[in-house]
């Protein structure tokens, strides 16, 4: 440490450069003794682009003209570099080329004193070169449709979300931000459960497609269990299922007042996790009990795609109509009224009436009135997705799936003896 602070500015920069180039450079080094056709630079070259690059920031200060003119005559050796090694081989990559660019940055940044720009290109630099195989063998399993799904959500919440006015309009305080930034908030919640059914495909079986599944809509996990449940014999595997997809459910609500409402969180955020906890561990439990058939299969529940625009457009109008009819329901029908359109909507999704009234909770909605209407409607979902089951299941799975669910829904309005006083 006292060396360097008895060296010059300059020549710790120069140290710097030295080091950072050199890395890039020892990489590339062992690139080409792998190889067998042209690879421009290795040790040596490297380190001497990293120098012309300093040299240049040096001398052109803050003139980026002159600089440029130095880059571009960098990069015209590159291109001969890539020429040679096209007339070598049909294909040929382009990588060291691009790393002596970088490289050459490098050295100008250390000189303009961007240490920890400088640096982290390098690191960058050395990670994407030194995993090509990992990263190629990642390409090609990433189909397009992957590619889409994930250019739909930058689409959802780094497009249209920033650009949306974050304001209130209208008699029913409509803010369109907040209205997007749910839909948002979902399609990143259904997202997640997506990547991880992707890339968990032949590797779990029912009781973690239970999971995901409960993650993004316990409802569809709950019909496409009950319907598959009908071609094998294991009720307490598919019933169990069914029972921790709604123990997930609890959590994903949890997650989202958090997001959108602290008051809501604070009231519901126990009771939820217990719910949580309970089910999830019952529904295992049973899961694991020996069925009739001698051997248990385990089969994977397809993920489906949540991220179609189409949809997301139309959760918001949902979204929408539930937010001013609930506002219209405390207004004229009052606390009864409120309950009643939450038994009601409950039989469908929960997801957008719970949301709208995580806009209104606090505001012109008490919040405990709020809260009582939350359990209300997911303890319908529960008896809803406990009919869903018993219509759809095989006898035995419908059976325990709808007594599970009953008890469920019981136990998710016991919150209410607070709320109620």
């Amino acid at each position: 440490m006292e060396l360097f602070q008895q060296l010059p500015a300059d020549g710790v920069k120069i140290f710097i450069v030295l080091f950072l180039s050199f890395l890039i450079g020892l990489e590339r080094e062992e690139h080409k003794a792998a190889g067998t056709h042209y690879s421009f630079g290795g040790i040596r070259t490297f380190p001497l682009i990293g120098l012309i690059g300093y040299a240049l920031a040096l001398l052109c200060g803050t003139q980026l003209l002159p600089f440029m003119v130095g880059f571009l005559t960098v990069a015209s050796f590159m291109l001969l570099s890539y020429w040679h090694k096209l007339k070598g081989a049909e294909t040929a990559g382009v990588t060291t080329e691009m790393s002596g660019l970088a490289t050459l940055l490098v050295g100008a940044l250390v000189c303009y004193g961007h240490f920890w720009i400088a640096t982290t290109i390098s690191v960058a630099s050395l990670v994407l070169l030194d995993l090509k195989a990992a990263l190629e063998k990642l390409a090609s399993r990433i189909g397009t449709r992957e590619i889409l799904t994930f250019a739909k959500f930058l689409f959802l919440s780094a497009v249209i979300l920033p650009v949306l006015p974050n304001h209130e309009f209208g008699s029913f305080h409509i803010n369109p931000f907040k209205t997007w930034l749910v839909v948002v908030a979902i399609s990143a919640v259904s997202y997640a459960s997506y990547v991880l059914q992707k890339l968990t495909h032949g590797q779990g079986g029912i009781v973690l497609a239970a999971l995901l599944g409960g993650v993004y809509s316990s409802t569809v996990t709950t019909v496409v269990l009950a319907k598959q449940s009908r071609t094998e014999d294991h009720p307490h595997l598919f019933a169990g299922g069914i029972l921790m997809a709604s123990g997930v459910m609890y959590l994903r609500l949890a997650v989202l007042l958090g997001l959108f409402n602290h008051q809501l969180f604070d009231l519901l955020v126990v009771p939820f996790l217990v719910l949580s906890v309970l089910a999830t561990l019952a529904g295992w439990l049973w899961s694991r009990r020996a069925d009739s058939a001698a051997k248990q299969q385990q089969h994977e529940l397809g993920p489906k795609n949540p991220l179609e625009l189409g949809t997301a457009f139309l959760f918001a109008l949902i979204f929408l109509g539930m937010l001013i009819i609930t506002q219209l329901a405390v207004a004229y029908l009052g606390r009864a009224g409120l309950n009643t359109l939450a038994a009601i909507l409950g039989v469908a999704d929960v997801d957008p009436f719970i949301l709208g009234l995580t806009q209104d909770a606090g505001g012109v909605l008490a919040a405990k009135v709020a809260a009582g209407a939350i359990l209300i409607a997911a303890s319908s979902n529960n008896v809803a997705k406990g009919i869903y089951a018993y219509s759809l299941a095989d006898k035995k799975t419908g059976r325990q799936s709808l007594t599970f669910l009953l008890g469920l829904a019981l136990a998710g309005l016991t919150p209410l003896i607070w709320f109620l006083q």
